[in-house]
């Protein structure tokens, strides 16, 4: 199989993934709270088996559950993508015990994760991070020095982490995190080295219930949950590192490496569903004597919609083949890959509500919702200007090696 040419079988699935949307997942998303994890729909993607591929599966099939999830029922992709982004790091770079308490019930749909990486003044330049991981004072000891609070005085559950004495507390604020404040747990980036740019960070698996976390909910564009964590001496210890301590940058883009494709197989999701919408409206919609359609100036911009769709499509696939050969330009592909893949939705969905003209703007038509869906994904996981930055680093690179 090439990049270019999904097997038949695979086609099927896609065919399956979408029916399944529709008339399984998409009923349980509608009885959502816009703004709030909706455990029910996470839930039936556990029994329905599709959370467990997250971590049995390659970058190609992760993009092509995205796409054909996406094309039904963007809630239930989404839900989807926050589950294996937030737990990624816990399968790839975990420790056994780490791994058998947390991905079963990941894969179940029973534990909600999060990815927890952007900051206030740190959204894409993951290396600018300000959350502090100090070391702890009271190793291990209570605290009876009124000078350190009331809340941690004569308190020894709050000096102690869960898993042993605490080693580091987290200081600082995360921000736009998505699936916050309402996960189980959080994969928490954190400066433990103080101006050591991306050597210095440090990943830790970080449970919702653990002491000084709070959070609150912010009310944004997207239909999905995303809020901000603060942390006031969360405590810490060895065995919540995931990988390996100052070495966190490197959890962060590999995660990002196999997120950022799929991130493109989302907009291309959506972009088909709203081709797709366009397609049957113009069709039938009769203007000026004819059809929609029939007008020239329609009739290229769908096939203007059809053609980048397409082409975001195949790269796509070909930056997910690339990750799952372990090819040497994987950075360079899932930037150009979300990149594309991204830009494209933004066209195709403004290009369609265009067409449908001001029906498309009413609340609870498909592509008033596409609308709101489709602008996040050009900001999060990498701002468009981001992946720019990493393509033309990457060519640079390649040119001098040379």
């Amino acid at each position: 199989m090439t990049a270019f040419s999904l097997e038949p079988a695979q086609l099927a699935w896609c065919a399956e993934l979408r029916a399944l949307a529709a008339e399984r997942l998409h009923p349980l998303a509608d009885k959502g709270e816009p703004g709030h994890v909706n455990r029910a729909l996470v839930a039936e993607l556990g029994s329905l088996g599709l959370l467990g591929r997250l971590f049995t599966s390659g970058a190609l099939d992760l993009c092509l559950m995205r796409e054909s999830l996406a094309y039904a029922c963007t809630e239930a992709e989404t839900a989807l993508a926050l589950q294996g982004l937030g737990a990624h790091p816990v399968h790839a770079y975990g420790t056994e015990a780490q791994r058998a308490h947390w991905l079963p019930r990941v894969t179940a749909g029973t534990a909600i994760a999060a990815f927890a990486l952007s900051e206030p003044g740190a959204g894409s330049d993951a290396a600018a991070l300000e959350l502090r991981a100090e070391a702890d004072a009271s190793r291990g000891g209570r605290s009876s020095d009124p000078s350190q609070g009331g809340r941690f005085a004569d308190t020894p559950s709050l000096t102690v982490a869960p898993d042993g004495p605490a080693r580091w507390r987290l200081t600082g604020e995360k921000c736009w995190i998505s699936n916050a404040p309402e996960a189980d747990f959080y994969t928490v980036f954190a400066r433990t080295t103080p101006d050591a740019g991306a050597r210095g960070v440090t990943v830790f698996l970080v449970p919702a219930d653990r002491p000084g976390l709070t959070g609150r909910g912010l009310d944004m564009l997207s239909p999905h949950p995303i809020g901000a964590l603060d942390f006031d001496a969360v405590p810490v210890t060895a065995g919540d590192v995931l990988g390996e301590v100052d070495r966190g940058f490197r959890v962060a883009m590999g995660t990002l490496n196999l997120f950022r494709p799929s991130v493109g197989a989302f907009a291309v999701g959506m972009a088909q569903a709203a081709l797709d919408a366009t397609l049957a409206h113009t069709a039938g919609r009769d203007a000026f004597g004819g059809k929609l359609r029939d007008l020239q100036a329609v009739s290229h911009q769908v096939a203007e919609m059809a053609l980048r769709t397409e082409a975001a499509r195949l790269m796509v696939h070909a930056a997910a083949s690339a990750y799952d050969a372990d090819a040497p330009d994987v950075p360079r592909r899932s930037a150009m890959a979300k990149l594309l893949a991204t830009e494209t939705a933004q066209y195709v969905v403004d290009r369609a509500v265009q067409l449908h003209g001001a029906r498309a703007l009413q609340r609870g038509h498909l592509l008033e919702h596409l609308y709101r869906e489709v602008r996040a994904p050009r900001i999060y996981e990498g701002a468009s200007e981001v992946q720019r930055g990493i393509i033309a680093k990457e060519l640079y690179a390649r040119q001098e090696a040379r």
